[in-house]
């Protein structure tokens, strides 16, 4: 199972960039769940419910913040026709991009 860290901490860079072109700076505004972009689709969603966030702040295996997935973006791709339970957070992101 991936784990999971849903408190919130600053970003190890300086300025990182989101998916939605947005940058957030130096640890600014760092409010909500820190998921790794290996997370699977469904995973996402319920780590989604249980912090009662509408997104996620997605991490490499270095730590560093890669961007930010939104609720309905996952559910977009969730009822998408190329969808299965494989699906991880870094393909959402690629078809986003």
């Amino acid at each position: 199972m991936t784990p999971v860290q849903t408190q919130p901490r600053p970003a190890d860079t300086a300025d990182v960039p989101l998916t939605d072109g947005a940058v957030r700076a130096g640890g600014t505004d760092a409010s909500g769940p820190q998921v790794r972009d290996d997370m699977t689709v469904e995973l996402a969603l319920s780590v989604m419910s249980g912090s009662g966030a509408g997104h996620l702040f997605l991490c490499d295996e270095d730590d560093q913040c890669t961007g930010l997935i939104t609720r309905a973006q996952l559910i977009a791709v969730l009822e998408g026709p190329a969808y299965t339970d494989q699906v991880r957070l870094r393909d959402v992101l690629a078809l986003t991009r």
